[in-house]
């Protein structure tokens, strides 16, 4: 157990690369309660909210959410978000835990009619991840979810427990974030790991996201980085009439992108890890943002920021390990893909 923002954190029940493979292959839990949610509600919440971030939630439908940036006006991020259109007067939106009562505030300073509100104390969080996580939601559930896309949610119980089922997650395997009360969490919990599901923790959560090139707020992105260097580009809608930071990304992307955050694997011995100088004839040019030894890829991979001349695939430079420079390649990503 560590401490990660206040919270009391599972790194690791049996071990990272158990609890790795059993996502993968099959079906693990992780207790992400310490997730926070910002709402917005009443006439105007839905105009309200999407003025705050950078992608469109008036081209989402109800019961559809959407990821996005949470902006500043140098259009570099204050989060990164998962917003949810119940309806244009209900709008959730979800925040990482670090990040909560900044956020807040954020948004709470820059929303001008509609006042957002803290709904943090109100849901715990339960992330089902796997291939085999939709068969145990559903033997679970109230309600048909074959109609439940990606992205998509509807309300309903599961295993008798009132639920926000959203079919989201931070692993590149499908299943479901499950939003519920946290006096009903226990038994939600419970009866999940009665299904045959096995508990997951940081650790295995990390090396997941990490193949998928999943962006991490405080390694991958943060305020010093846009989306557009974040190869994010795809969750900012510049046909958006107006969005905090929207005028900042129009001229970064008028005068071209300087530096892209890549993914690449090691070609000689090491592991990557955050902070790490990436080099490149002798010379620092950039930093590993996150870094591991792949237990699905069987490969030392990393993510870091480098000049745009050197992120385009095949690209070679050295990552400084222990004051070693050691050799890297640019790939193609996600580093894992089914099959």
């Amino acid at each position: 157990m560590v401490d990660f923002a206040g919270w009391d954190m599972p790194v690791q029940y049996t071990g990272v690369v158990q609890e790795h493979e059993l996502v993968r292959t099959a079906v693990g839990l992780f207790d992400v309660s310490h997730m926070g949610e910002v709402e917005f509600v009443g006439p105007g919440a839905l105009e309200e909210a999407n003025g705050l971030i950078s992608n469109d939630l008036t081209k989402a439908a109800d019961g559809q959410a959407v990821y996005a940036g949470l902006l500043d006006e140098k259009g570099t991020f204050v989060d990164d978000v998962v917003a949810y259109r119940f309806s244009p007067e209900r709008i959730l939106i979800c925040v990482n835990a670090a990040n909560v009562e900044k956020d807040f505030a954020w948004m709470q300073a820059k929303a001008k009619t509609i006042k957002p509100i803290n709904r943090s104390e109100d849901y715990a969080q339960i992330a089902v991840q796997g291939p085999a996580a939709f068969a145990l939601v559903q033997k679970l559930a109230d309600r048909p979810l074959d109609g439940v896309g990606t992205y998509r949610f509807i309300e309903g119980a599961v295993a008798g427990v009132t639920s926000i089922i959203s079919r989201t997650g931070y692993t590149g395997e499908d299943g479901f974030e499950l939003y519920v009360a946290p006096e009903r969490a226990e038994a939600l919990w419970n009866a999940l790991l009665d299904g045959g599901a096995g508990p997951a923790g940081l650790g295995a959560r990390d090396s997941l996201r990490t193949e998928m090139k999943y962006a991490l707020y405080g390694n991958d992105i943060d305020d010093q980085h846009t989306p557009l260097e974040a190869g994010l580009g795809w969750i900012v809608k510049l046909d958006k009439p107006s969005f905090i930071g929207r005028e900042a990304l129009v001229a970064q992307k008028a005068a071209g992108v300087q530096r892209r955050l890549v993914g690449f694997e090691l070609t000689e011995p090491g592991i990557p890890r955050a902070q790490y100088a990436i080099l490149h004839e002798g010379q620092k040019v950039g930093v590993v943002t996150s870094g591991t030894m792949g237990p699905s890829v069987k490969k030392a991979v990393g993510i870091g920021y480098v000049p745009t001349a050197l992120a385009a695939e095949g690209s070679t430079f050295h990552v400084e390990i222990r004051g070693r420079p050691v050799a890297a390649r640019v790939v193609k990503t996600p580093f894992y893909k089914k099959g």
